[in-house]
């Protein structure tokens, strides 16, 4: 079970967003499970429940002292959203959780939420915890509970200095409760029809470099709509920029994770000396064209010479590969979005949506 926390001081970043719609699309291949920690319960909405209706919600999990039979309980507050994807919503009540827990030891505090995930360990591939935009109880429990941390990030620049900040402030809790978390940057709200935005990109991803997430999420009004109707893009609009943008995303997180790849299947047999392989892709409007595959654990452009030159109107990116004869699966990354090879009509579908074009090396 993979556990991500989703994770920014600020507001208006995405992060519900995120959340919510990431689930959807992991939820195609995967058992997903979305943790709601902000007592706004913006998540739980999201999925289309009322907080004010339901009976119970992570406030009777947590308030329960670790090691109690209260931990347990989280398969009871748990309700469905479809059979793959499951909520454990939120409540107003869950922002007394701190003044609740104030005598307790610090340890203590924080580790209730990792505590009762222990208890659905085998029932969930993913599991994604939306935090308040803030550094609390509420958060420490999600930082401890988690393996890696997801920063949405919108292209301005008092939000790239809010997430340098908080970038610190994980590395800190990190030590504080002796606990390492890969953190990863994801630039979403992205309107590439400003010179703003684009320059901003480019800045993000000269600050933070491995750090920055391949994917970038643009601005869609349809994830609004979605929201609104409680249901993640995917099930709302299966066209929209937003659903193809947060299928890409959980593409790069499942296949590119440091667990068990989603849909992983072994190749056919490589072995033998390597050879030189040349793949090309030509597009008048890209700026930016990598390629990512098994061949390179899906880390795009990894051990990959590449070449740029324009042809006429066109640019055309080469790609160089060294390979054994096998078969190998991969894809293009092209100004962030995921997609197969244009002029390969050898292609599979992908773990979680989309196709993988299919490489074969004689």
């Amino acid at each position: 079970m993979r556990t991500l926390a989703i994770v920014n001081q600020k507001g208006g970043c995405g992060k519900t967003t995120t959340v919510v719609n990431l689930a959807g699309a992991l939820a195609a291949e995967a058992r997903v499970l979305v943790v709601d920690m902000d007592p706004q319960a913006h998540a739980t909405l999201a999925l289309g429940f009322d907080p004010e209706a339901l009976e119970e919600n992570l406030y009777e999990v947590l308030v329960e002292p670790v090691g109690s039979s209260g931990a347990g309980r989280l398969a009871e507050v748990i309700v469905p959203w479809n059979d793959s994807l499951h909520l454990a919503p939120s409540g107003i009540v869950l922002s007394a959780l701190e003044q609740k827990l104030t005598g307790d030891r610090a340890e203590r505090r924080t580790e209730r939420l990792e505590a009762a995930l222990a208890t659905v360990r085998d029932d969930y591939d993913f599991v994604l915890i939306d935090c308040p935009p803030n550094v609390g109880v509420l958060t420490f429990n999600a930082l401890r509970a988690a393996r890696e941390v997801v920063v949405p990030l919108e292209p301005s620049d008092f939000a790239i200095h809010g997430v340098q900040k908080l970038l610190e402030t994980i590395a800190l809790l990190s030590d504080r409760i002796g606990h390492e978390v890969t953190v990863r940057i994801l630039p979403t709200l992205f309107d590439g029809r400003t010179r703003y935005a684009r320059e901003t990109l480019a800045e993000i991803r000269s600050l933070f470099e491995d750090l920055c997430f391949d994917t970038v999420i643009r601005s869609n009004i349809k994830l609004r709509e979605a929201a609104r109707r409680g249901q993640p893009i995917g099930s709302f609009a299966r066209t929209a920029n937003g659903t193809l943008d947060y299928a890409a995303l959980a593409l790069e997180i499942s296949l590119a994770g440091p667990t068990p790849q989603l849909g992983d299947e072994p190749m056919e047999g490589r072995s033998g000396p390597e050879r030189e392989v040349v793949v090309r892709y030509c597009d008048p409007g890209a700026t930016d064209v990598r390629i990512a595959g098994d061949f390179n654990g899906w880390v795009p452009d990894k051990d990959v010479r590449s070449l740029v030159r324009a042809e006429g109107p066109e640019r055309v990116w080469t790609k160089i590969l060294t390979l054994p004869p096998g078969t190998y699966h991969y894809r293009y990354v092209v100004d962030g979005e995921w997609k197969e090879d244009p002029d390969n009509p050898n292609a599979v579908p992908g773990p979680v949506g989309g196709r993988n074009s299919v490489l074969v090396v004689s």
